[in-house]
């Protein structure tokens, strides 16, 4: 039940912000570089392997969705809040977006070449995100590749801290910690990839991104 209550309340805060959150990150990519050099790396990847299907769950008002598919893929989003898949069709109307749950969608087993979850697990409560991570694993073809963003932790010692987000309540995640969770999942981490925070940002967190692979042996 505590977990049905987050779900609910976080897409209901989301539904409520949806106009303000897609003004203020429709162009974040663009002072970003490092950010666009790991999506453009990816996307690279997902084509070596398959034939550029990718989901973006969690993908909010669409825009690195719509980055994604101007790299190439075959990109779609799925999101929580129905505001926010709104606002992704109006502005990107020539791709797929759909209302739905990460934990658990209507995407078929192996569907996928690359999946995204840029930010989008942070809202997870901890006992909840192992069975988000398989989820990922399953709907992942043999060999495909998982890209995920997140908050770090202060250290090592913390393998996980909750923090007050401007929408929801969130968590910040060890980024070994979790690596070690994709790893139980069937997701081997390929590379990682962690950014400072400027001064004047809000929050002083890392930012981490974990680029991970499903075996290209595994079932899909």
């Amino acid at each position: 039940m505590v977990e049905h209550d987050a779900l609910r309340a976080t897409r209901e805060a989301y539904d409520a912000a949806a106009a303000t959150y897609a003004q203020l990150f429709h162009d974040s990519l663009r002072e970003r570089p490092l950010d666009r050099a790991l999506l453009s790396a990816f996307a690279e990847m997902v084509r070596a392997t398959g034939d550029g299907r990718v989901a973006d769950l969690g993908c909010g008002p669409g825009h690195v969705t719509a980055h994604l598919a101007e790299l190439g893929l075959a990109a779609f989003g799925i999101d929580a809040s129905p505001a926010m898949i709104e606002l992704a069709r109006q502005a990107h109307p020539g791709l797929r977006f759909d209302v739905g749950s990460m934990a658990a969608s209507d995407i078929p087993d192996g569907e996928l070449d690359g999946v995204l979850a840029r930010w989008s697990v942070i809202h997870t409560p901890p006992r909840e995100l192992p069975a988000v991570l398989v989820e990922f694993h399953r709907v992942l073809a043999p060999g495909g590749h998982l890209l995920i963003g997140f908050s770090a932790t202060d250290g090592p010692a913390h393998s996980t801290q909750v923090f007050d987000h401007a929408v929801a309540p969130a968590y910040r995640w060890s980024p070994d910690h979790l690596a070690a969770m994709l790893r139980e999942a069937g997701l081997a981490e390929v590379a990682r990839l962690v950014r400072e925070p400027e001064p004047t940002d809000a929050r002083q967190f890392q930012e981490v991104h974990l680029l991970a692979r499903k075996d290209s042996t595994a079932p899909a």
